[in-house]
């Protein structure tokens, strides 16, 4: 084994990767059936050196070493059992070849063993510096070089493009890469991370924020090993070009963590709210991810909180599915002003409907001048239109090109055959964002707009109100302690007494009066009403005794005596040092049955108060914050500081490991904390029930 040349300093390029000058296959075959033949077959279009390392093929390099003096070899791709593979990156490194694609599998997915080559591949990555992409990863597609360093079949059919493509998946990548050549777009860089053990995901978006070539970015996430790295460089890059993000684990059945918080605020969540706080569009499906991403790629709004859409359509029906589902994903669709529909009076029968939806009736050789008034209204940032195509009509691609739109243009076009796609190419070439169907034309139209939106929320700082320092406490708090903290940070609690014995409880009862709620009090108890733990409505001393005697049954030594609060809606707010991405924030519908309805919303702790104050937005349930049937209506700001506060006291503490109100009672007055449990590292007797 060559020895590896010495360490070298990482500085993340990915030059010799992605745009190398020659290429050495290491276990390049000459019979078409193996791995090594399929990667020489899909690099016959690449313009620079490509050597075949074999070296028991008559005609092939020897080793990497023969390759590199042969020609300049910057990217070795390992065509090898996966025992092999450490062993030659090192003599991939000790030649002066500065990254290397390993496509077997066999590594840590395939248990022990496997285990221990990864480690002994990162560890010749790291002291060497040479990148490593994978392994267990079909390689990568760079189709403006003339690159597809891959070995699944049809790969030289995907033409260049603007999209980029950045998958967990080889597999994944593959399929976006084949579908995006399908719908006219092509592609950038395609990208399958595999194992990441050394190149992951943060790595290829810090080098797209370079890549002239890529306007749009397509991120498929599985798992995140280093969260704030991928949410830096996800700011990096959304801040010069948009990325769509899909992640995968939406029904997460990881262990619950003792606490709701912990429970509710599952990876998949985490994920999700991290990506979109970093600027990220998040998307549900593969469909939506390429119709989002299609359509960023060739336009981008400016910055804006809340972009308006005009909507044009020439057929009826396509056109309410098409604002159905815009009116679904709260994508505002604003009333034209009477001056605009005075101007489309002028060019439509009064048959149609002209307010916004635009309705032309068919696609008539007027389309084109009302698209332009549609788009000269003052609410519309952004033209969605809709129509079947109809030649003898109108050429659509003439009338939607050439219309004297003011802001950007995204269509749909329905119809079949090549006629059909040459009208969305051609309208593609004119900086049109193109699209077949209206479930397309919605996911494409919100995609633009909420990267609009994530670009101004960009721009807002980080600490925009400046939160109260508070130290908490060491060692386990209970419920009276954790009051008390949150008292300090101005957050709203009933008067309550801390009880160590029987007369105490009664004194407190005299001083409160009734009714109030009786319970345990115990750091070590974090859900009390399942074990007996809470009594409520406790009004006279009678019954102030036999609550004291349950909870003594129940191994209660002390007691909190507390006013009872008023009705009202319960919330359940927390913060939480999640393992991947740091301290965290929650906000959700509260009470016993939080875990149940899961109707939560999540951010990083580092929050502005916009983005508190728009939590409750995410929420299936934000009906009943605003005055629902009468009910109390949620004073926005008041919560944003509470939540804000919470995550700087997380931020700040360093041990302390979550904090959690539930419930979080919206009341006539205003917000009160009716429970909370306070966890540190200082504790040391677990989490039980009790």
């Amino acid at each position: 084994m060559t020895a590896p040349a010495p360490a070298r300093a990482r500085t993340g390029g990915l030059r010799a990767l992605f745009r190398p000058r020659g290429i050495a296959v290491v276990g390049a075959s000459a019979d078409p059936g193996k791995l090594g033949a399929a990667l020489l077959r899909s690099l016959e279009s690449f313009p620079g050196f490509v050597a075949p390392v074999n070296p028991r093929t008559p005609g092939m390099h020897v080793d990497l070493a023969a390759a590199a003096a042969a020609g300049p070899v910057d990217l070795a791709i390992l065509c090898l059992p996966a025992m092999s593979c450490p062993e030659v990156l090192a003599e991939a490194a000790a030649a002066g070849v500065g990254a290397a694609v390993v496509c077997g599998g066999g590594f840590a997915e395939a248990g022990p063993a496997g285990v221990a080559l990864q480690r002994r591949l990162a560890e010749t990555a790291a002291e060497s510096g040479i990148r490593l992409l994978g392994p267990n990863t079909s390689g990568f597609l760079a189709p403006p070089i003339g690159l597809r360093a891959s070995f699944v079949p049809g790969t030289t059919e995907v033409p260049p493009g603007r999209v980029a493509v950045v998958a967990a998946s080889g597999g994944v990548n593959h399929a976006l890469a084949f579908s995006l050549a399908e719908t006219g777009h092509g592609v950038s860089l395609a990208v399958g991370i595999g194992n990441g053990v050394d190149v992951g995901a943060a790595d290829v978006l810090e080098h797209l924020c370079d890549d002239a070539d890529t306007t749009a970015v397509a991120l498929h996430v599985e798992t995140v090993a280093d969260g704030p790295r991928l949410v830096r460089a996800l700011r990096r890059l959304t801040a010069m070009k948009p990325v769509v993000a899909l992640v995968v684990g939406r029904h997460d059945v990881a262990e619950f963590a003792a606490s709701h918080t912990g429970a509710l605020a599952t990876s998949w969540r985490t994920t999700r709210a991290a990506l979109a706080q970093a600027g990220a569009v998040l998307v549900d499906d593969e469909r939506e991810l390429l119709d989002a991403v299609g359509a960023l790629s060739v336009r981008r709004l400016a910055p804006a909180p809340a972009p308006g859409v005009g909507v044009l359509i020439a057929q009826a029906g396509p056109g309410l599915l098409l604002l159905d589902s815009l009116k679904g994903r709260q994508i505002p669709v604003p009333e034209l002003t009477k001056s605009t529909v005075d101007r489309l009076g002028g060019l439509l029968p009064p048959l149609t409907f002209q307010r916004n939806p635009v309705d032309t009736g068919r696609p008539g050789r007027n389309f084109g001048a009302v698209l332009g008034v549609v788009a000269a209204d003052p609410g519309v940032d952004l033209v969605a239109g809709y129509a079947l195509d109809e030649p003898g009509a109108v050429d659509l691609a003439a009338a939607v090109g050439n219309a004297p739109a003011t802001v950007p243009v995204v269509f749909g076009i329905g119809g079949a055959g090549s006629d059909v796609r040459a009208t969305r190419s051609r309208l593609r070439r004119a900086g049109v964002a193109v699209v077949d169907t209206p479930a397309a034309l919605a996911a494409a139209t919100a995609a633009l707009v909420r990267d609009a939106r994530a670009r101004h929320r960009m721009t807002r700082p980080i600490l925009d109100r400046a939160p109260r320092t508070v130290s908490v406490p060491t060692g386990p708090l209970d419920e009276h302690r954790a009051k008390q903290l949150l008292e300090a940070l101005g957050v709203p609690v009933p008067a309550r007494r801390a009880c160590g014995d029987r007369a105490a409880a009664h004194a407190a009862l005299g001083d409160l009066g009734g009714p109030v709620a009786v319970k345990i009090l115990d750091a070590n108890v974090l859900h009390k009403t399942e074990i007996g733990g809470v009594h409520l409505d406790v009004r006279t001393p009678d019954d102030l005794d036999r609550a004291w005697d349950a909870l003594a049954a129940v191994g209660a030594r002390a007691v909190l005596v507390e006013r009872m609060a008023g009705p009202g809606v319960d919330l359940i707010i927390g913060a939480r040092r999640d393992p991947v991405f740091g301290p965290i924030v929650l906000l959700g519908l509260g009470g016993v049955a939080a875990e149940v309805t899961a109707d939560v919303a999540v951010r990083l702790a580092s929050l502005t108060a916009h983005d508190a104050a728009e939590m409750p937005d995410e929420l299936a349930g934000a009906a009943l914050l605003a005055g629902w049937r009468g009910g109390p209506t949620l004073d926005r700001d008041a919560l944003a500081t509470i939540l804000v506060g919470l995550g700087y006291l997380l931020a700040s503490n360093p041990h302390l490991l979550e904090i959690e109100v539930n419930p979080l009672r919206l009341g006539p007055d205003g917000l009160t904390a009716l429970d909370a449990v306070v966890r540190t590292d200082e504790e040391t007797d677990g989490h039980p029930d009790r």
